[in-house]
């Protein structure tokens, strides 16, 4: 790539990673299947899943939409460069990710069609661009648990969903595994959110890494606001449970899945 701004902004980006939650969510749930699936088989979805993370994060910051100047404890990219080179960025990672998961040889045609299909899926207007426009209409509107829930599921559970799904592909589970990685995704991407807006309260901006008290300001409705904060972390609590319940007779192969969903709802930023 010879722009040299664009390839600034990529190493900003690139050297300040987060926690690359869903990747691991997609290498364990591949584990998680019982079949031998090496690491360089999932590599190239679970880095694709990341750069779509990664592209959304940019352009959720941007000033027409969540509007943020900090994210991973570092100024937002639009904020170390300008609104057009965060937007070309956010679209150049989420075509390669597509590339990446189309040229991988190690996978069957099948596998990556399924992979691409499930990715797009999660990402677009029945995912999580459908659930950013819906938050955005949501400003300064008190919501109900349920619809907060339905924008939720969309914004930030369905790419946690899909790196379940993902994983599954990549393992080749069966389609009752399917059903239960699907289940699990649904149930731990709203315990996530959830378990989001209580650290919102409790944390400051430092430790977060991103702007504490945003979407309260912006007067977007919150779990919090909404429930009270006891009553949204024994939701988050309970949606864990059930989720960890639906792999409990699953074997050792599925521990790595189990630990990365405790630590979804028992962390601190």
């Amino acid at each position: 790539m010879q722009n040299t701004q664009l390839n600034r902004a990529l190493s900003h980006t690139s050297t300040n990673p987060g926690k690359r939650l869903r990747p691991q969510l997609l290498q364990a749930a591949a584990r998680a299947t019982g079949n031998p699936v090496s690491e360089a088989l999932a590599a190239a979805p679970a880095e694709a899943i990341e750069l779509i993370h990664t592209y959304s994060l940019i352009h959720d910051d941007l000033p027409a939409m969540d509007d943020d100047d900090m994210r991973r404890g570092r100024p937002t990219l639009h904020v170390a460069f300008d609104e057009a080179t965060a937007i070309l960025v956010g679209d150049g990672l989420q075509a390669k990710a597509f590339e990446l998961i189309a040229s991988e040889e190690q996978l069957s045609a099948q596998q990556r069609i399924d992979l691409v299909a499930c990715l797009a899926k999660a990402a677009g207007f029945e995912g999580m661009v459908g659930g950013q426009g819906l938050d955005i209409e949501a400003t300064e509107r008190t919501l109900s648990v349920e619809q907060l829930k339905n924008i939720h599921a969309l914004k930030t559970g369905a790419l946690i969903t899909a790196a379940l799904v993902m994983g599954g592909i990549v393992g080749q589970a069966n389609p009752d595994q399917k059903h239960i990685l699907k289940a699990v995704g649904d149930k731990i991407g709203l315990a996530f959110q959830i378990i989001d807006d209580v650290i919102d309260v409790r944390s400051d901006s430092t430790t977060l890494g991103k702007t504490a008290g945003k979407d309260a300001a912006a007067g977007k409705s919150t779990y919090v606001a909404l429930m009270g904060l006891e009553a949204a972390e024994a939701a988050a609590l309970a949606l864990y449970q059930e989720s960890v319940a639906l792999i409990h007779d699953w074997g050792t192969e599925a521990d790595s899945l189990r630990k990365l969903l405790a630590r979804m709802v028992k962390r601190d930023s």
